[in-house]
C-alpha cells in the first residue's frame, strides 16, 4: 500500500513538474514575441446598432420605437508593433448583428404572407423588423498610438454571414397589390401578415470600423468601435426593398492582453 501510494506521489510530482515547465515556455513565447513586436489579446463586446438606408427615404415617415437584441462579439486579435506610434490590428471574431424597430411608412416595397396567400405591393402602415444576423469577420486595422494608455484603431473589416434574419410584421395599414395604383387590401384592428427576407441577404459584407482603446491595468483594457457597413445587406437586383441598407453598428467592451 506505501509503495502504491509512493508511486502515485512520484507522478503528481511529474505532472506538476511538466505542467510548470509548459507553463514557463508558455510565457519565454509570449515574451518573445513581446520582443518581436507581437501582442495577442481576447476580446468580448456588446454592440448596438442597426440595418438602415442612409439618408431615411421618402416611404420612411418616422421612427415608432427602437430596441436593440442580444449583439455580442467575441475576438482573437494579433498586433504588430511596426515602431513607437505606428501598428497592424488583425482579428478574427464571431459576432452577431441585431435589432428590433417599428416603422411607419407609406408605399414601401413589401411581399408579405396572410392566410398562406403571398401578396406583393407598396405598402401603407406599421412594419416591424427584426435582424438578428451572425458574421465571422476579419478586422485589418492600423493602430496609432495616442499616449501610454490610448491607442486609436481605423481600417476595413472584411465578415461573411453565417445565418441571418430579417423578418417581421405588417399591420394597421393596406397594400396595393402589385404596385402604387394597385388593388386596395386592408389590414385593420388585429389583422396582421408576416414577411421574410432572410433568403435575400448577402453573404459578403465589407466596411470601415474606427475604434479607440484605454488601457486599465497591465493585461484587461476597455475599448470602443464603430463598424460602418459600406455595401447594402441585399443585392442590387432585390426588387421588393428598392433603397440600400447598411449595417452600422458601435461596440463597447473589455480585451485580455496576454
Amino acid at each position: 500500500m506505501r509503495k502504491t501510494s509512493y508511486i502515485l506521489l512520484a507522478i503528481a510530482l511529474l505532472c506538476t513538474a511538466l505542467e510548470a515547465n509548459a507553463q514557463k515556455e508558455r510565457n519565454k513565447s509570449i515574451i518573445r514575441s513581446a520582443l518581436n513586436g507581437l501582442h495577442y489579446s481576447v476580446r468580448a463586446s456588446y454592440g448596438i446598432g442597426g440595418v438602415s438606408p442612409l439618408p431615411l427615404p421618402a416611404e420612411i415617415r418616422g421612427i415608432d420605437s427602437y430596441r436593440p437584441l442580444v449583439g455580442i462579439a467575441l475576438e482573437g486579435t494579433v498586433e504588430k508593433q511596426i515602431n513607437k506610434v505606428i501598428g497592424i490590428h488583425i482579428g478574427l471574431r464571431l459576432e452577431n448583428k441585431t435589432m428590433e424597430t417599428v416603422a411607419d411608412v407609406k408605399n414601401y416595397g413589401m411581399e408579405i404572407s396572410s392566410d398562406g396567400a403571398r401578396i406583393k405591393g407598396n405598402w401603407t402602415g406599421k412594419v416591424k423588423t427584426t435582424v438578428r444576423n451572425s458574421y465571422i469577420s476579419i478586422p485589418l486595422l492600423m493602430t496609432c498610438k495616442l499616449s501610454p494608455r490610448w491607442k486609436m484603431r481605423i481600417g476595413p473589416y472584411f465578415s461573411y454571414l453565417i445565418s441571418g434574419d430579417f423578418s417581421g410584421e405588417v399591420y394597421d395599414g393596406y397594400i396595393r397589390e402589385g404596385g402604387p395604383t394597385g388593388t386596395k387590401v386592408l389590414f385593420e384592428g388585429d389583422a396582421t401578415a408576416t414577411y421574410d427576407f432572410s433568403d435575400e441577404l448577402v453573404k459578403s459584407n465589407w466596411g470601415v470600423q474606427l475604434g479607440f482603446e484605454w488601457r486599465a491595468f497591465s493585461h484587461l483594457n476597455v475599448f470602443a468601435d464603430v463598424q460602418w457597413g459600406l455595401n447594402s445587406a441585399f443585392p442590387k437586383d432585390f426588387e421588393t426593398i428598392t433603397f440600400k441598407m447598411y449595417p452600422i453598428y458601435g461596440n463597447l467592451g473589455f480585451a485580455y492582453a496576454f
